[in-house]
């Protein structure tokens, strides 16, 4: 299920996209970025409808995927 992140709260969106580019894997590439730079990278990805925020009902976890990869 796509959770319209436009309704949640600024701290909390902005909790679930630091969790989303702190786990370990995440590549961005042969330069390292800082947090902030992966954040507002994210965020900008949202805005422009790249990714979507999905939830999962079978592992009960939030992730943020491209929206090509999800299906409704």
């Amino acid at each position: 299920m796509i959770i319209p992140w436009k309704d949640l709260d600024r701290e909390t969106l902005d909790n679930l996209i630091e969790s989303f580019v702190l786990r370990e894997g995440t590549d961005y590439g042969e330069q390292e970025r800082s947090l902030t730079q992966k954040v507002d990278d994210v965020r900008r990805q949202l805005n422009s409808g790249e990714v979507v925020l999905v939830w999962s009902e079978l592992h009960e976890s939030v992730n943020i995927m491209p929206r090509g990869h999800f299906r409704e």
